[in-house]
Order: C-alpha cells, then structure tokens, then sequence
C-alpha cells in the first residue's frame, strides 16, 4: 500500500513539472486575475476566511471540492498544479487533511508560502474542526490575516480593517449567546457528527453524536435503546443531521423520541447557499432553542 501510494506522488511530480512555467495559460484557463494574490485553500471554511479579509485583493481556489469529505479526498494531479502555482497554500491543520503533508513535500515551487491556520490554537484531542468554534476560529482568522500582511505588506491596513470587521462579527455572537446558554438547565444536545467540541466548549454544552453511539456500523436494537435512553434522560427534544451525514439513523431516532430533525452546518462545504456568520449564527440560535 506504501509503494503504491509513493507511486502516485511521483506521477503527481512528473505531471507538475510538465506544467511548471505555464502560468500565463493556468490564469487564463482558470479566469484568474494576475493582478491579485492567487490564494489556494484546502476546504470551504479557509475560503471564507481568506475571503473575508482578502476580499478584491485575492483569487480564492478550494481543493476539496463541495460535497465531499475532507477526511476522505485524495488529490490529483490538477490539485498539485494549483498548488504550485499559488502565491500562499493554506489548509486547516490538525490531521483534517490527512494527505496535505505528503502534497506538500512533493510542491515543486519551494518559496510558496504554507500556511497552518490552526496553529496556536487551543487543540481537543481528535477533534479537528476548530472552524465551528468562535474563539478557535478568531485565531484561524488572525493567523491568515498575518500570513497576508508577509507576502503583501503594502496592502497591510487593507487587511487588518477587514479582519478588525470580521472578529467583531465573530465577537458580536460570541458575548450575545454566552451569557444565554449559561442560564439554561439543558446543556446536551444531539448531532449526526462528533464535530462540535470546540462550539460547545465556547458555551458550555456537552454534544453526543449518533455517528459515536454507532460507529461500528449498523445500529443494533441495543445501541438505538442507549442513545433513547440518553435523549430521554436529558430531555433531547431535536436530532441534528448534517448535509455530508446520512440523516437515516437520526430520523429514526428521532421517530422513537417523537423528537424533530433539524439541520446543523459543519460548514465544510458552502451550505444553503449562507456564508460563514450565517451559518454559524443559525447553529447557534438552532441549539440554543432546541435546550430552551
């Protein structure tokens, strides 16, 4: 297996190097702007950020594309070609893309700029989705904010205005909603998909995934009585699913507690067409009712 997958990195060079020079073709094939920062993410949420502070100054490419698991995405050649050719790569870190390392060893254009955005954040062990936590994510924000500024100090105030506008965004939610979940008694919720330790540590809850209780496949009669049991026991009215999770073990779930089913955003792909503070703050109010 090892053999196989050095083989491929070594056709994915080969490839990149046939390509290396033609950058005037890659703008123009991709309908790039050469006049602004050819900016290369690995999924959706690093987009919005960039997005957010770089706004007319940059060219956002994802890798990963909509739809598809970050966890599960293998890169091809194409992949390494945009990479290569990007003025900054960015990805999120924490083991999310198990592949990045191997890609980016394998990046023939070794001044490219590679940037962690969760480095420095405060980490929950194996749990890689600092984006669906404000405060994780603020440092996300700031750590690409300064990666920037390094490649292009001119546009410096450009970038810390729009990220000074961000955080406050992000700030603004942050101290509405801190203070409302302290004075619930509920503070358990249910999801499809063990991805919010860092949305509950910021306040106050406590998640229990359906994809936990049955992550050794199918649930069986016993394993669906211990999740009833659990939802019952701390008064879980609402069962959230989300879009890239199959929502089948949650609706029946849900059927057995007379519960709803109701969807909650891990943002790892652009979702009902909301950006990033939209979706975060309709999680947030999703939750917050759901305990009330």
């Amino acid at each position: 297996m090892k053999n196989k997958v050095n083989i491929i990195y070594i056709i994915l060079i080969i490839i990149s190097f046939m390509f290396v020079g033609c950058n005037k073709f890659y703008e123009k094939k991709l309908n790039l702007d050469s006049s602004k920062l050819r900016i290369v993410v690995s999924f959706n949420p690093l987009r919005e950020f960039v997005e957010a502070i770089g706004k007319d100054k940059v060219d956002v490419q994802v890798i990963i594309p909509d739809g598809t698991e970050p966890h599960d995405f293998e890169p091809k050649a194409k992949d390494l070609f945009t990479i290569n050719n990007a003025d900054m790569f960015i990805y999120n870190g924490l083991n999310m893309e198990s592949w990045v390392n191997k890609v980016v060893e394998n990046v023939d254009n070794k001044n490219l700029p590679i940037v962690e955005a969760s480095k420095g954040c405060n980490y929950i062990d194996n749990d890689p989705h600092v984006w669906l936590g404000i405060t994780t994510a603020k440092v996300e924000v700031l750590n690409i904010k300064n990666e920037l500024i390094k490649i292009d100090a001119k546009n410096k105030e450009f970038y810390e205005k729009n990220c000074s506008v961000f955080l406050g965004k992000l700030d603004s939610i942050l101290t509405s909603y801190k203070p409302k979940f302290q004075s619930l008694n509920n503070k358990n919720f249910v999801t499809g998909h063990a991805a919010f330790a860092y949305f509950c540590r910021d306040f106050g809850l406590k998640q229990n995934s359906v994809e936990g209780v049955f992550a050794e496949g199918e649930p069986t009669p016993n394993k669906v009585k211990e999740l009833v049991q659990y939802c019952r026991k701390n008064n879980v009215k609402t069962i959230f699913t989300e879009e890239m999770v199959s929502p089948k073990v949650s609706e029946t779930l849900a059927k057995e507690l007379n519960a709803e089913v109701k969807t909650i955003y891990t943002i790892e792909s652009k979702e009902s067409g909301k950006d990033y503070i939209e979706c975060m703050e309709e999680n947030i109010k999703q939750v917050y009712y759901s305990l009330k």
